[in-house]
């Protein structure tokens, strides 16, 4: 089932799994001030121009792999919840719903005033169309093990159960066309939360069947029914957003153009900035002193890890000591401070601090701060101990990275550190665009390769289960049967939170501290240049990870 995937996969990239403009004035802060209902349409010209550092991967909701795909798709579409200012699931097309007793089954009440931008009813047989293509083996979605908590989604995704392929036995129905119902296999207390992801919003099947193969490869293929319609699309160029006026909270929008172009330069992107052609754009390290004292200048730590994989099909990386002084080889809080030197800390663990929290308060950091800290001595023994234990004296490894200055800098300060330090050691740059990069990545063709990731949603199992044995992410052939047990547990028994935090926090140890399977690089940190007559822009740390329903432009 791993290949299925990763086959589906291989037409997508990840040019901004971990790119994107948040809105925070600080470090903590990951949404702007709340939007104003009664400000004056007319006051200023309500259009947003912004900027991308790559290409619009994909607008199929089940061919979603990354963060700008997630961005557009959430403004775009909509799903039975959306996420609020505040990062809270409330209602979207889905008005009310109800939960069982036992926390098992939901039943969704659908909207009787929403639509597709075609002017067809947004209905729950457009969810159970969209839900039970994405688990079909035959359709199946990159993201397909989100639906797992979902009764007799894993097995109908599994080619050893009898249940393989009989998506009429998947746990969710249309009674009718105003009511939605899903039942699952156990409680899972961030469910609200999870369906908010695109992956989970609805498509219209007499309308994507009538597309084919076109279907969401340009503008004119696919329908919409979110607060926004793509109104044009020039690939590699940009794409324009339009006010949808046919949304059911049409009044809520304030925006009626948002103008995006895809510049891949830092420093063209900050001369459209200054020059007022654009209103809001990341900076890069070497811009921050310039601007670090400047009104419109703002920080903030995101919820995303950057690490090493190791490629354990590799006779090398195989060996647990190579990995472990590859891992502490060099210096981490170097490239965070001063390589990228815009908000990112070093990262030893791979959930990110300040992102989950227990029902005490307590960060899921607080337990273990990080592991393998021990520094270069440390694992100057660790690679003389894997040399002996292979016989060799000096090996060769490539490191597939980003095309990008900034993960270039970072890419040869990694190269130099560990040659410098870990003697006998050559490593090759193989430097590929996002796309090239990907299909590299999850076809396992690659040594050592500059990964990272951020969350579906606000829980730490969204980190953690990529390194199931199966998992759709295990990119590096990772096999630990006691990591695999933990993480089940914490999957299927999600009412003993306490028993679940110690699971987790156990399987993260395991994977970084005892195997090495990855090397955590950094945390990410984001610093942007925003005008301030933008208001309402609302950035979430997770997710969807923007939504400009509530953006408005005021007192240009």
């Amino acid at each position: 089932m791993k290949m299925n995937r990763i086959i589906l996969i291989l037409m997508l990239f990840v040019s901004s799994l971990l790119a994107g403009c948040y809105g925070g004035e600080s470090k903590k802060s990951t949404s702007e001030e709340k939007p104003n209902s009664s400000v004056d349409d007319n006051s200023s010209e309500q259009v947003l121009n912004l900027v991308e550092g790559g290409e619009l991967p994909t607008l199929d909701t089940l061919g979603l792999f990354d963060a700008l795909s997630s961005r557009t798709m959430n403004n775009i579409f909509e799903g039975l919840y959306r996420l609020d200012e505040s990062h809270a699931p409330i209602p979207g097309m889905a008005e009310s719903h109800e939960l069982s007793e036992d926390g098992k089954v939901y039943t969704f009440h659908i909207r009787s005033d929403v639509k597709w931008s075609n002017g067809t009813p947004v209905t729950a047989k457009d969810f159970e169309y969209a839900w039970k293509k994405a688990i079909n083996p035959e359709t199946l979605s990159t993201y397909s093990y989100l639906f797992n908590d979902i009764k007799n989604a894993a097995a109908i995704q599994d080619s050893e159960n009898s249940l393989f392929g009989k998506v009429e036995e998947f746990g969710i129905k249309a009674i009718d066309d105003h009511t939605f119902q899903v039942e699952l296999d156990h409680p899972v207390p961030y469910f609200l939360s999870l369906i908010t992801y695109p992956v989970f919003f609805p498509q219209n099947k007499e309308f994507a069947e009538s597309q084919g193969d076109k279907y969401a490869l340009e503008v004119e293929n696919l329908i919409y029914n979110g607060p926004f319609v793509l109104d044009s699309w020039e690939h590699e160029v940009g794409w324009v957003y339009k006010k949808n006026p046919d949304y059911w909270d049409a009044d809520t929008v304030k925006l009626d153009t948002i103008n995006v172009k895809v510049v891949k330069e830092a420093a063209t992107r900050v001369n459209l900035y200054d020059t007022g052609k654009i209103d809001l754009t990341e900076i890069t390290s070497e811009f921050i002193d310039q601007y670090a004292s400047t009104p419109d200048y703002s920080t903030l730590l995101k919820p995303e890890v950057f690490f090493i994989r190791m490629n354990q099909n590799n006779k090398y990386l195989a060996n647990v000591n190579i990995r472990k002084a590859i891992d502490m080889g060099w210096d981490k809080k170097a490239a965070a401070e001063s390589l990228l030197n815009n908000g990112s800390v070093p990262a030893t663990y791979l959930v990110p601090k300040d992102f989950a929290f227990d029902e005490s308060g307590k960060d899921f950091r607080a337990k273990y701060q990080g592991f393998n800290e021990e520094g270069v001595e440390k694992a100057k023994e660790y690679w003389e101990k894997g040399l002996k234990e292979l016989g060799v004296e000096k090996m060769e490894l490539e490191f597939l990275s980003y095309d990008s200055e900034e993960r270039k800098r970072v890419s040869e300060y990694f190269k130099n550190q560990l040659e410098t330090n870990l003697p006998g050691l050559t490593i090759t740059i193989n430097q590929q665009p996002n796309k090239q990069k990907l299909e590299l990545e999850s076809s396992m063709q690659y040594d050592l390769t500059y990964s990272g990731w951020g969350p579906d949603f606000q829980d730490p199992i969204t980190f953690i289960d990529l390194y199931l044995s199966d998992g759709s992410y295990n990119w590096s052939n990772y096999v630990n049967e006691n990591f695999d047990r933990l993480v089940m547990e914490a999957k299927m028994n999600p009412t003993d939170t306490a028993k679940r935090w110690e699971n987790m926090q156990e399987a993260e140890r395991i994977l970084i501290e005892e195997d090495a399977a990855i090397s955590p690089m950094y945390q990410s940190g984001l610093a942007q240049l925003k005008k301030p007559y933008v208001k309402g822009y609302i950035a979430h740390p997770f997710g969807v990870f923007a939504s400009y329903k509530w953006t408005y432009i005021e007192g240009k």
